[in-house]
């Protein structure tokens, strides 16, 4: 790997690879009832985070914790951000200080590239604007490889909210890499025009975008994110896009059921869904850190 994670779209197949390899390794690590090991010791992340988030942040933390590093949440609110510091200074700032890795989520696309180019430390993106959500994207992968042996010839729906959300532009590129075949489907008004160009089939009915397929990734609808009203109501939403037992009687018996958290319960996916043997949303939690973990060594032992 290079120096920073900033997204999938510039990711060979055998990088991703080695990323959910070593996500296994890391995962018997969370098995133990000590769950520490000194692989890290004496090295620093600091999780500099411009917008919410509770698995992403907190995953990110355990993680480098979990291998022994020393790690430093920054709340942007009441950070010198909030007196009208700019990225690059905050970058600086926290370089100054002797920092290896810093994780940074943005609401502007491009933010974490832009820092990268300016501080010597390692960056990983860990969501910027509409654009990427990298380290989501592979433990999204590493929980279908798990599940279902391989990612090669396997057909992944991804459903809902598909304009606002990076999860599914990282998904669909790593994905794709990987050798699986993309579907997308959601309402029209959140279907970009380009969609198709990123190696993704945008299907038309809900049946079409079920039949055959394997997992089905299902989207949180990006509320905050949305400029207007996209769709006449949640109850809409839920009657027409939201996946529920009825309808998962279209696609294979052993489909395998993702979502990226918060969930909108009885919007986006029904509970009998999510509390079905199919849905493995918990288990995303937990290989978010494994993921996590592997990338922190990978980045670190990488650059030594």
């Amino acid at each position: 790997m290079g120096k920073d994670l900033l997204g999938l779209e510039h990711a060979t197949a055998e990088e991703i690879e080695g990323i959910l390899v070593t996500a296994e390794a890391m995962k018997e690590v969370l098995g133990r009832d000590i769950k520490k090991v000194p692989t890290l010791r004496g090295k620093s992340m600091v999780c500099l985070f411009y917008e919410p988030s509770t698995r992403t942040r907190t995953s990110f933390e355990l993680a480098g914790k979990y291998l022994s590093m020393d790690t430093v949440n920054i709340a942007v609110n009441t950070s010198s951000v909030a007196k009208g510091e700019c990225l690059i200074d905050t970058g600086k700032t926290i370089e100054a200080m002797g920092v290896d890795v810093v994780v940074i989520r943005h609401g502007s696309a491009g933010a974490p590239h832009f820092l990268a180019q300016n501080i010597s430390a390692a960056v990983i993106n860990a969501g910027d604007g509409q654009h990427e959500h990298p380290t989501q994207a592979l433990l999204d992968m590493f929980s279908i490889l798990e599940a279902k042996g391989r990612l090669d010839n396997l057909e992944v729906a991804v459903i809902g909210d598909i304009m606002y959300s990076r999860v599914a532009r990282s998904n669909i590129w790593g994905l794709c890499k990987m050798g699986a075949t993309v579907k997308v489907f959601g309402p029209p008004t959140l279907i970009p025009p380009d969609i198709e160009k990123m190696g993704a089939h945008v299907c038309t009915t809900f049946d079409e975008a079920l039949e055959g397929t394997d997992v089905i990734n299902v989207l949180r609808i990006q509320r905050e994110r949305q400029g207007s009203a996209l769709f006449p109501s949640l109850r809409e939403y839920a009657m027409l896009y939201g996946v529920n037992e009825k309808r998962l009687q279209k696609a294979k018996k052993d489909v395998l059921i993702l979502h990226p958290g918060p969930v909108n319960r009885g919007i986006e996916i029904s509970p009998e869904v999510m509390e079905s043997g199919r849905a493995v949303i918990t288990e995303q939690v937990t290989n978010g850190v494994a993921v996590r973990m592997a990338l922190l060594y990978l980045l670190i032992q990488g650059g030594n």
